[in-house]
């Protein structure tokens, strides 16, 4: 079977957000009080860097998780998840870990709400959407930032922003066990249409910067490989990261993160005290942050193909230094840099598994794509799957 050169801007739907009020109503017998739409995010450039509280790019993209929901008189709990056709119930203050996994996105929140207003009610709740699992495109921050902005507006809890991003953050982290950073949150609460974000993971400043694309477009290929975080090598870096810090603070107290290192201290200092594949962590998050500047720089004259080398120049280090790709990754990046219609492409994501990111010519995109699919089947059995994504804004009440 030869692959398919299908190119939607959108993966197929998996519930859009007519499926999903209705499914709502359809289960709970009435039209939900509320409606939000949390999208999935990108990043552009800047990845692992946001635990160790430096600077990451991302943007919001036109791929949702929609998250209907009503007030219930008792304290009792159900949530439809649309997608997956399954079911959880329990009780509010009940906050136990589900065996189905992917309630625990959801509990997190709602634990999190809990200790910070006080007793919350009951309540119904159906959410799906067209964000792919495992993908890179941070489905669970969507989730995750959805159900605590319709809470907090059904409720009228007047949390700001920024509070809901760091709630639903510490819901991943305390929660779910997944340790990381605050980009994903971010990205999709505070997303811009056609704009990427800036953000410093220390101060939590930010700078929307525009993302000219004119006769480009962004291609993101799903390599068809899964990956889960929880429990997994991503926590693993966070903690040989931290190794690096400790190692550098004997010598530099004021180094409090990799954000406060530099190119001398790893070289210099930091190489023989610690073990090769720690020193390789820090060397590459150190040099990342210096590479997302210099691209800011580029992206703010419109120079796209410096941007591009960049990207090229970060899934190396990923690769080699970090390793968190994977040979399908790898494959597709290698497969990127034959184009000429390509000007910059890396792994996205946690890793190991998930999407590449790719700056593409639109007018090659479905020749481009019609080659890189055949060339991965030949190699891998299947085919990546090809999105065509816009900068979209960030998580919104629908309707209430």
């Amino acid at each position: 079977m030869t692959p398919s050169t299908s190119i939607p801007k959108a993966n197929a739907s998996l519930s859009s957000l007519a499926n999903v009020v209705q499914c709502f109503s359809t289960r709970y017998g009435s039209t939900p009080e509320l409606v939000v739409s949390s999208p999935g995010r990108i990043n552009l450039i800047g990845e692992h860097t946001d635990y160790n509280l430096g600077y990451v790019l991302p943007a919001a993209i036109d791929k949702y998780i929609h998250v209907a929901i009503r007030k219930r008189a008792d304290q009792q709990l159900t949530i439809f998840a649309a997608d997956l056709n399954s079911t959880y119930q329990g009780a509010i203050g009940n906050w136990e870990k589900s065996p189905l996994q992917w309630p625990d996105y959801l509990l997190g929140v709602l634990k999190e709400l809990e200790g910070e207003t006080g007793t919350i009610p009951g309540l119904d709740i159906c959410f799906g959407g067209d964000i792919p699992a495992g993908a890179g495109l941070s489905s669970s921050a969507a989730i995750e930032c959805g159900l605590a902005r319709a809470v907090n507006d059904l409720l009228g809890l007047k949390l700001t922003k920024i509070q809901l991003v760091q709630l639903a953050q510490a819901a991943e982290n305390r929660f779910v066990g997944v340790q990381c950073g605050i980009m994903d949150q971010f990205a999709s609460m505070f997303g811009m249409k056609d704009k990427a974000i800036l953000l410093d993971c220390r101060s939590l400043k930010y700078e929307y910067i525009p993302l000219e694309l004119n006769q480009y477009a962004i291609l993101l290929l799903d390599s068809q490989v899964k990956h889960q975080l929880a429990g997994s090598a991503y926590n693993v870096r966070r903690e040989q990261c931290d190794m690096g810090v400790k190692a550098l603070r004997k010598v530099y107290p004021h180094v409090n993160s990799l954000r406060d290192a530099n190119r001398a201290m790893i070289e210099y200092t930091l190489k023989d005290r610690i073990p090769d594949l720690v020193y390789n962590r820090c060397k590459y998050v150190v040099e990342e942050n210096l590479r997302l500047q210099v691209g800011c720089e580029a992206l703010r004259r419109n120079d796209l193909v410096s941007f591009g080398k960049k990207m090229f120049a970060s899934h190396v280090g990923l690769s080699k230094l970090y390793e968190v790709s994977c040979p399908e990754l790898d494959y597709l990046v290698d497969l990127a840099r034959l184009e000429h219609a390509i000007i910059g492409a890396r792994m996205m994501g946690g890793g190991f598994g998930g999407c590449t990111i790719n700056l593409i010519r639109k007018a090659f995109i479905n020749e481009v794509v019609d080659r890189i699919q055949e060339s991965y089947f030949q190699k891998f059995g299947n085919s990546p799957t090809p999105i065509v994504c816009q900068l979209s804004n960030g998580t919104t009440t629908i309707s209430s």
